[in-house]
């Protein structure tokens, strides 16, 4: 931004042009001078030092359109029209009045060119709100009162524009500000909410390996929320943080409770097991194979019941115990493998037997049938044992035939009865002389040609006939 005018003497732009000897050829005046322009080069000296030769003598500027708002007086003061007034603005010492009006013009046009920068800076390019402010301040400061000749009233409007801009950009800012806030605080929210939800599950339920990496994790998230995301206002980033922080120590808190209950568990499970390690390394070498086994059994559903050790232990062990129990059932197949056959040898007895047995069935001479039997028995007694898949399928076979020979002695025991034939005798009676009234009726509904009376009939007169030969069985007859 341009100076303000400073008090002094000050030398023409052409002198700063032409160095030393231009500048001590300038009249000194005989008064003290009034407070006269800053001194500074204008943009075409400058150009001139930097790209023109030491001796050559630069154009001068056009003139400014802006020098219709000031006058100088005959004395050399600069006016300018501000509004309904006029004001001093300053002199500009041996040189000519317009010379003198124009520099004070040039002034106003570099105040009006900055405005313009800035102006389109703030529409067209990314410029901040607080670097703009910077700028404008630095503006309105060179603008309150400028000792320069121009429009200041166009000036005053184009810096009251750009305030306005100004303004425009704070409040953008401030909405995309609160906006990323809004956005921060509700990820923030999340982060908590999980937090809680993982704390708040049930100790039964919890799976901790990944429920604590899962807490980590949301722990780095947080902490690269604050490094690199927007700031939060302190009331709200500290109930959340106090929120995240309990939901942290309470998960923690249940992980230590958790681990020192279960290393406890493990513990005891580890000396219920070992225990039960005891008992079958000693049962290992047993010969008595059914007792054993059994009791293998209930050490197996002791140490389903005793609870899980640490990994390690467990499988230590278990490995023990089973070596253990592998000991003994190994060796009881081996016995139970020789048993076999001989009990295969056993079978082909019993087979023979048992086809001796089915070539009594069926009973016609139940005395010589019950003497074969008999033989047949002691001899099945003595034959032994037979492999286990083949003992119900020979027991049964012998069964059916013992079974047979028993019905047939109690058929012949009913018939000998005494008591039994007085029954039967008396039935056979009965159901003759009922037998003999229903043919009566028969013949007479034959006769009528009632044919459902003939249809019953002849269904009672069948039913009566097998009760009759039921009963004459009886008798022996």
């Amino acid at each position: 931004m341009p100076s303000t005018p400073e008090p002094e003497e000050v030398s023409s732009p052409e002198a700063d042009d032409q160095g030393a000897s231009a500048a001590a050829a300038a009249p000194i005046p005989s008064v003290p001078p009034r407070p006269g322009p800053p001194r500074i080069p204008t943009p075409a000296a400058l150009a001139g030092r930097v790209h023109a030769p030491a001796a050559s003598v630069p154009a001068p500027p056009p003139p400014s359109e802006s020098a219709r708002f000031g006058r100088v007086e005959d004395d050399g003061t600069v006016y300018v029209t501000d509004g309904d007034t006029e004001r001093s603005v300053g002199s500009y010492p041996d040189v000519g009045n317009e010379e003198a009006l124009q520099y004070f013009a040039r002034k106003y046009d570099e105040l009006l060119a900055s405005a313009d920068l800035l102006h389109q800076r703030l529409t067209s390019a990314e410029v901040s709100a607080k670097e703009a402010a910077d700028s404008l301040a630095t503006l309105q400061e060179h603008t309150a009162e400028p000792m320069v000749v121009g429009d200041l009233a166009a000036l005053r409007d184009r810096v009251a524009g750009i305030a306005a801009l100004v303004a425009q950009r704070r409040e953008a800012e401030a909405a995309v500000r609160a906006e990323a806030k809004a956005q921060a605080a509700a990820e923030r929210e999340s982060l908590v909410a999980e937090a809680e939800t993982i704390a708040a599950q049930h100790v039964d339920k919890v799976q901790w390996k990944s429920s604590s990496e899962r807490m980590r994790g949301l722990l780095d998230q947080w902490k690269n929320h604050q490094r690199s995301g927007p700031k939060l206002d302190k009331p709200t980033e500290n109930a959340m943080w106090q929120r995240f922080s309990h939901a942290r120590n309470s998960f923690d808190k249940a992980r230590r409770t958790h681990f020192a209950q279960l290393e406890d568990t493990q513990a005891g499970a580890k000396r219920a097991k070992e225990g039960l390690v005891k008992e079958a390394e000693q049962l290992s070498t047993s010969k008595d194979w059914v007792t054993t086994a059994r009791a293998f059994k209930g050490l197996m559903d002791q140490w389903r019941l005793a609870g899980r050790a640490s990994r390690a232990d467990d499988d230590a062990l278990w490995a023990r115990f089973k070596a253990a129990q592998d000991a003994f059932f190994a060796a009881k197949d081996a016995v139970n493998a020789a048993e076999e056959e001989q009990f295969r040898a056993n079978l082909a007895l019993k087979e023979q037997l048992l086809t001796e047995a089915q070539a009594i069935l069926p009973v016609t001479n139940l005395d010589a049938a019950k003497a074969q039997l008999r033989v047949i028995q002691d001899k099945w007694e003595k034959a032994g044992k037979v492999p286990r898949a083949d003992l119900e399928r020979v027991e049964k076979a012998i069964r059916r035939v013992e079974a047979s020979v028993r019905d047939a002695e109690d058929a012949r025991w009913k018939s000998s009865n005494p008591e039994v034939a007085a029954r039967a005798s008396s039935m056979v009676g009965q159901l003759e002389a009922s037998i003999a009234a229903i043919r009566d009726d028969l013949a007479r509904a034959e006769a009528s040609g009632n044919a459902r009376k003939v249809t019953e009939l002849r269904a009672r007169l069948e039913a009566q006939q097998a009760w009759l030969a039921q009963a004459r069985s009886g008798l022996g007859g």
